[in-house]
């Protein structure tokens, strides 16, 4: 298949598949929703990644001595129907902003092949419908355990967890206070100070 190297060589109205994905050589980034191209924003703001770096350091931190790895955008997960999948019928390929994979036969050179256990993305103004809508279905879908979604402009966090009778997610709380503290589901004995994410953003 001859790689693309640029964007506008690929038709916006068409599905596409992970085989096609790998032949793509432009600096853009996009991701795959059901074979649908997302285009990404080309750079966050300063505050996006200020939080990012935050909580990454302590979710970091608390995994050290655990079989479990944390990785962050760009990092590319797909997320397949079973195992098994050929690249050619794989299409879904995201990007999470964060996400913590504690199966690590998941794992594999190109990134995360099936559901991480955690994934956070961080809000910005052009990803807002792709992150409370589009991803928050899809991940869903695929059985990510636990769900946040950083509005750093806010200074929100909406943590969600996947009840496993229902496979539907749960809001379990809407974090917004600075005497809070922002506990984890998966990880019980990990909570985050509200004042440590967000102070002087």
């Amino acid at each position: 298949m001859k790689p693309i190297t640029d964007i506008s060589q690929l038709d916006l109205n068409k599905q596409y598949t992970y085989a096609d994905y790998l032949t793509w050589q432009f600096s853009e980034r996009v991701e795959l929703i059901k074979g649908w191209i997302n285009k990404m924003s080309p750079a966050p703001k300063r505050i996006h990644q200020e939080f990012s770096r935050r909580i990454e350091v302590q979710i970091d931190q608390y995994l050290k001595n655990k079989d479990c790895k944390i990785y962050d955008a760009p990092f590319d997960v797909r997320l397949i129907k079973n195992k098994g999948q050929h690249n050619k019928e794989i299409d879904t390929v995201v990007q999470p902003d964060i996400c913590v994979i504690c199966d690590l036969e998941k794992l594999d050179d190109y990134g995360c092949v099936g559901a991480p256990d955690w994934i956070i993305e961080i809000l910005s103004k052009s990803s807002m419908k792709t992150d409370e809508v589009d991803k928050f279905q899809l991940y869903e879908e695929n059985r990510v355990k636990e769900y946040w979604i950083a509005d750093t402009e806010n200074c929100i966090i909406k943590a969600y967890l996947l009840n496993e009778k229902t496979n539907k997610y749960e809001l379990i709380n809407y974090y917004t206070n600075e005497y809070e503290d922002i506990p984890v589901s998966i990880f019980p004995d990990l909570k985050f100070d509200y004042n440590s994410l967000f102070k002087d953003l």
